[in-house]
């Protein structure tokens, strides 16, 4: 079974090989990176309407709702505090998005998956024993770098550009974000019936399971073909590696691409400048018209903040979550 292909004349060249145990494990820690980030827009948004979590970080939130009739819903969860708390796990992400940029190129894609593993496991980890609003905030901005380092890293899936067919990779790229999502509000729903009034702790601690397996795939993945030619031009060990990718020793030909285009790149000084010309405009349109209109269609709003609109039009804790 083909699993790799290239364009060539305008037409789709498949290179021999099959699915491998190591496509298949590079696959579920890829996928990984995206349900930890549909995970934590889901579990922040939830957590921010459980009553227990309220009273001990926003009590000014928690008494909106329980004492002021008179004020809307609405605004009974107007708090700039709480708004730094959710808003802390979006900007730390594009910050830190820029710095793994540079730790892949210069270092290699492993290292940014361990700091970005590494990130959401503290950050899990401050959540479920925070005491007070900066230790709460704190973990979240750590969940923010996991979230940049991970998206940046598997995110396109960048790791799996040489490891993983098409229908692999666009499987994946469904199936993730939204299986993080539906994972935190049930996770939610059932901490919320936990006696004792601290089940939020278990929500944001769960975080740290698929930031294990997320970390432990630091370890085990290597270096793609694709990153070894561009940052070593250890071509013996790329072939290698291609092989155990493909499972069959018939690489030769993508090896070939690979190279080639990778020679190609380096010859490319001025990507920025390069890509504003005229000949590149659709692709440079769509690239950032995609990823705009997706965001404007305010998805992710619905996503991080559903129970708590839910709570502005009445309804109550469980049936909001």
């Amino acid at each position: 079974m083909a699993v790799g292909e290239a364009i060539e004349n305008g037409g789709t060249y498949r290179y021999n090989g099959r699915i491998t145990p190591f496509v298949v494990f590079a696959c579920a820690v890829a996928t990984t990176g995206g349900i930890i980030f549909g995970y934590d827009i889901g579990i922040l948004g939830g957590v921010t309407s459980m009553e227990p979590f309220l009273k001990k970080f926003f009590p000014e939130v928690y008494n909106k709702m329980k004492q002021d009739t008179k004020i809307s819903n609405y605004c009974r969860f107007d708090s700039q505090l709480l708004t730094l708390f959710t808003f802390s796990l979006y900007i730390t992400g594009l910050v830190a998005s820029f710095f793994a940029s540079s730790v892949t190129r210069y270092f290699g894609r492993s290292p940014s998956i361990l700091a970005g593993g590494t990130a959401f496991l503290t950050g899990s980890a401050l959540g479920g024993a925070a005491s007070n609003v900066a230790m709460l905030i704190f973990g979240c901005v750590l969940l923010g770098i996991g979230v940049g380092f991970a998206n940046q890293v598997l995110g396109p899936p960048v790791n799996l550009g040489n490891g993983a067919s098409t229908s692999s990779r666009i499987f994946q790229q469904r199936l993730r974000l939204g299986s993080g999502v539906l994972f935190a509000i049930l996770i939610n729903y059932g901490t919320e019936k936990i006696g004792g009034r601290w089940g939020w702790r278990i929500s944001l601690a769960m975080a740290a399971v698929p930031a294990s397996i997320l970390t432990l795939g630091a370890f085990l993945l290597p270096e793609t073909p694709n990153s070894l030619i561009q940052r070593s031009s250890n071509i013996e060990k790329a072939k290698s590696m291609l092989r155990r990718i493909r499972g069959t020793d018939d690489v030769q030909a993508e090896l070939d691409d690979l190279i080639k285009a990778s020679s190609i790149s380096k010859t490319v000084h001025h990507p920025f400048r390069n890509i504003i010309q005229r000949k590149y405009r659709p692709q440079l349109v769509m690239s950032i018209a995609v990823p705009f209109f997706q965001q404007v269609t305010g998805i992710n709003v619905i996503s991080f903040y559903a129970p708590v609109l839910f709570r502005t039009i009445g309804l109550g804790e469980r049936a909001s979550l």
